[in-house]
């Protein structure tokens, strides 16, 4: 079975996020494709089942070191760019992923890939003091005036707005209150943002924490940045029914990460895309 490795959400090699695009040449079992993803204990590993399959699209599965997961933002767009550059010949305008919450497509413009999310879901809301011992800061570093709330386009995410930088770099998991948390309203990344960046050329800072074991954080959410799209559309948060903007992520664990943005809200309609580089960093073959 063939194998690559690639940095997604990246200006360079060795930024972004990590990820492992597997390859089988025959039938594999879900339980050996466990097995893998857990011995290459990144944070996602995805599977190319073979063939073109329903609707024009790659069936594609996406794994966990501890589980499979039905869908994740920048596995679906690194395995789209190993499809279009490796399995299409570089020829493909857009990539079509079969994922468990059904068809993806990815579009190629220039050295982007971009990912059209499903419609979000507004889930539930969380009081502040919750979050504030989860995230073992002060209420007074949340801005009160947007809610704290779970939004999903295929994949939840908790969605806090923090007021400043240094508040978001002070953020850290108390794990036992998280636990709590996810098994009162079930499996949910948490997504902490800022206005304030490190680089005065991007818009938004964010950090997120994974609720898979040992709550560790992702250097880069398509997933979760697709939520948070949503989430500043349906609150209003830039003023606009139309929003593009840049988001870093991953710098408090040294994989500094580019997330680009563009969404809209047409009476309660949402176009939500995100969209990154990725570099192919190693290929291989597993034995």
């Amino acid at each position: 079975m063939k194998f690559y490795m690639v940095d997604v959400f990246a200006e360079n090699k060795f930024e972004g996020n990590q990820l492992a695009v597997c390859i089988p040449d025959g039938n594999i079992d879900e339980k050996e494709m466990q097995e893998i993803a857990k011995e290459i204990n990144f944070s996602e590993t995805t599977f190319i089942m073979p063939g073109l399959q329903a609707n024009g699209g790659y069936d594609v599965k996406i794994f966990t070191p501890d589980s499979e997961i039905p869908f994740a933002g920048h596995p679906t767009i690194g395995t789209a760019y190993i499809i279009k550059r490796f399995l299409e010949d570089n020829k493909a305008t857009e990539i079509k992923l079969n994922l468990n919450v059904g068809q993806v497509p990815v579009a190629f413009n220039e050295q982007y890939a971009w990912m059209t999310q499903n419609q979000p879901v507004f889930g539930p809301k969380i009081d502040i003091e919750t979050i504030a011992k989860t995230l073992q800061i002060d209420s007074n570093d949340i801005n009160t005036e947007l809610p704290i709330q779970v939004v999903s386009t295929g994949f939840p995410s908790i969605i806090v707005n923090i007021k400043t930088l240094d508040a978001v770099n002070r953020c850290k998991i108390n794990h036992q209150l998280y636990d709590e948390l996810l098994e009162e309203i079930g499996n949910a990344n948490l997504l902490v943002f800022a206005l304030e960046t490190v680089n005065l050329e991007n818009d938004l800072h964010a950090r997120v924490f994974m609720f898979t074991s040992g709550h560790l954080e992702d250097p880069a959410t398509g997933s979760a940045n697709g939520n948070l799209a949503g989430y500043l559309l349906e609150h209003n948060f830039f003023n606009s029914n139309e929003i593009n903007y840049d988001v870093e992520q991953g710098y408090s664990i040294g994989r500094q990460s580019l997330l680009k943005v563009k969404a809209n809200n047409k009476d309660g309609n949402f176009s939500i895309q995100v969209g990154g580089r990725i570099f192919v960093v190693a290929e291989g073959k597993w034995l």
